[in-house]
């Protein structure tokens, strides 16, 4: 049994005491938005976002910062439309367009955060996936490419592997008024007004300990 198992079950009874595999991921917040700009286009721009492929892969530049230069200057599109309609004409960002495609490519996320030299940092991740899927059930785990965000309603933590033995776990403690142990390391979040404030620097799974479900119970708390 993984040692860090007795911590989940402490915080949820129901939640079992052999690890689900393969992990599951939630569709990310974002989503709504991207999808909201996707259906807007037409309306907005007198193209669809498969109209607007096809023109820049007729006559646009062949490559991407010229491509965005291109969409504001030729076509008058505000920046973040030139943006992802240039990653996508290069067949980037669709991860975002559904939850379908998002979810497909959640898993490859975290694959490749911890392949290569970071592969022996992957077991502290997967302490921390379970830690936190056993806080409840409106508890949501969304990979973006880098990091991976824990949502109740907003972001209470985030997991993300800073060097090649090392992974940071950013806990949001905004509104605590409480003394912290040391090892809670401030991230000088609440000056840069950045959800995650403190953090957790771990090394091995052994680490994921009840300091660790302690606070990550405060952040998922403080977060009604």
């Amino acid at each position: 049994m993984h040692p860090a198992l007795f911590l989940f079950s402490r915080i949820d009874p129901s939640y079992p005491l052999s690890m689900p595999k393969p992990l599951t991921f939630d569709p990310h917040p974002g989503l709504a938005m991207v999808q909201a700009w996707i259906s807007s286009l037409k309306s907005k721009t007198g193209r669809s976002l498969d109209e607007w492929l096809s023109l820049a892969r007729k006559s646009g530049p062949k490559d991407e910062p010229s491509l965005r230069a291109w969409f504001k200057s030729a076509h008058n599109l505000p920046t973040n439309s030139a943006w992802w309609l240039a990653e996508r004409t290069f067949g980037k960002g669709t991860g975002e367009d559904s939850p379908e495609a998002y979810l497909a490519s959640a898993a490859r996320y975290v694959n490749d955060q911890y392949s290569a030299k970071r592969a022996p940092l992957r077991p502290i991740f997967d302490a921390l996936y379970h830690l936190s899927r056993s806080l409840g059930k409106d508890v949501r785990i969304c990979p973006a490419k880098t990091i991976v965000p824990i949502y109740r309603r907003h972001v209470i933590a985030q997991i993300k592997p800073s060097t090649n033995t090392r992974v940071d776990f950013g806990l949001c403690l905004t509104t605590y008024k409480g003394k912290l142990p040391k090892r809670l390391v401030d991230t000088g979040g609440l000056a840069k007004k950045d959800r995650i404030t403190h953090r957790f620097e771990l090394t091995t799974p052994a680490q994921v300990d009840p300091d660790v479900a302690r606070y990550l119970k405060l952040a998922y708390d403080l977060d009604t």
